[in-house]
């Protein structure tokens, strides 16, 4: 028999990060008063993710107080942080946290994002993954002062932190698989482009190379690598992206394949349990079945799951961005940035490589699968366009198409 509650509410929202507050918002646009609770493991109510590796970092003007979301003013949503949901009753419609309280829902969110994969030296005082505002304040803490930071991993997170670190009086190391930083997304040229800008800024790039093992001090880190040498440091952090959070759902018998399996309605196997965010994975009319880890999807897909668990009846069908910036560089891009495809490079008239321009990613067929604006602001509605034509492309027909040069 399922358990009985008596503490209902017609919304409820497991997770509480961005996608959290885009859905409260989304709900409140179509439903004034029905009541919202948003249960988050996170000790913060949510906030702006990307300005912990980006803008508190570069801003100095721009605090933590700027950077919260403001949720419950906003939307009136009941926002209980540091709470951990245990289990999900898809039959009785009930949620159980940690501390034992059960939650009735008529429409549920799954809303619980990703964990930071882990890396080889236990995580304690000086060694962290980087996800949450609690991981941004003990960065802080061991920054600065010309502390030395080994960061492990060249991707968007890794890539962003030693930018960050190294503006901040930080001696800064960063230890990527790549030859070349950033060839695992970018063209050749690009790639060596990319990696001048690190170089410039100061930062120590140990390029072909894995962070392996190391142990950790009370003073300190001693970082070891798998070509044998040893980095010291006051403290070394992790970038390599999250695995999703699908334990929940795979609990409660939903379908999960990479990812919390959603339509384009954003309902899971459970007509009454939607998901959304990083760990949903959905069909996109553009980029086919994917799953997303960029803010861009968070808010966009947070603000339709509101709406649509309120009465919305139009499918969900907005094609995401994703962006970083970093040393005074802006890129935004859509769909896959593979640095061994072949590519087409726009870039404007009078400026080389790494100037403003564009880079188009072509699979065998000729067929666009990957557009990069690098510099070139307020293009990504164009760039999805040309995604969306399935058509063989190549230099002639893609020079000029998005810029107009």
């Amino acid at each position: 028999m399922a358990a009985e509650t008596t503490d209902r509410a017609p919304y409820v929202i497991v997770g509480g990060g961005m996608v959290a507050d885009a859905a409260a918002r989304g709900i409140r646009s179509r439903d004034a008063e029905g009541r919202i609770v948003v249960l988050g493991d996170d000790a913060d109510p949510p906030y702006t993710r990307p300005a912990l590796s980006k803008k508190l970092w570069t801003d100095p003007d721009f605090t933590e107080a700027d950077n919260d979301a403001g949720t419950a003013s906003a939307t009136g949503a009941e926002v209980r942080t540091s709470v951990r949901v245990t289990a999900v009753d898809t039959a009785a419609r009930t949620v159980t946290t940690d501390g034992g309280d059960v939650l009735g829902y008529e429409s549920l969110l799954l809303a619980t994002g990703g964990r930071p994969t882990p890396g080889p030296v236990e995580e304690g005082p000086r060694v962290l993954s980087f996800r949450t505002a609690q991981d941004y304040r003990r960065l802080r803490r061991l920054a600065g002062e010309q502390r030395h930071v080994v960061v492990a991993g060249g991707s968007y997170i890794g890539t962003e932190l030693a930018a960050a670190l190294v503006q901040n009086d930080t001696r800064t190391t960063l230890v990527t698989p790549d030859e070349v930083l950033g060839a695992s997304m970018f063209p050749p040229e690009l790639a060596r482009h990319f990696q001048g800008l690190y170089e410039q800024a100061g930062v120590t790039l140990r390029t072909g190379a894995k962070v392996a093992g190391g142990s950790a001090r009370e003073d300190g880190v001693d970082v070891e690598l798998d070509d044998g040498t040893t980095l010291g440091a006051d403290a070394l952090v992790y970038g390599f992206g999250i695995v999703p959070l699908t334990d929940l759902a795979e609990a409660a018998g939903l379908t999960v394949d990479d990812g919390v399996v959603v339509d384009e309605h954003l309902r899971t196997s459970d007509p009454h349990v939607y998901a959304a965010g990083d760990v949903a994975q959905y069909p996109d009319r553009v980029l086919g079945t994917t799953r997303v880890e960029h803010v861009d999807n968070a808010t966009t897909m947070g603000q339709a799951v509101g709406e649509l668990m309120a009465g919305r009846t139009e499918a969900h069908d907005h094609t995401p961005f994703f962006y970083s910036q970093v040393l005074g560089t802006r890129y935004e891009a859509v769909g896959t940035l593979d640095g061994s495809a072949r590519t087409v490079q726009d870039w404007q008239s009078g400026e080389g490589v790494g100037g403003p321009g564009v880079v188009y990613y072509l699979d065998d067929d000729g067929r666009v699968t990957g557009v990069l604006l690098w510099d070139v602001p307020g293009k990504t509605d164009e760039a999805t366009q040309v995604l969306a034509d399935t058509s063989p492309q190549d230099e002639g027909s893609l020079r000029g198409r998005i810029t107009g040069d």
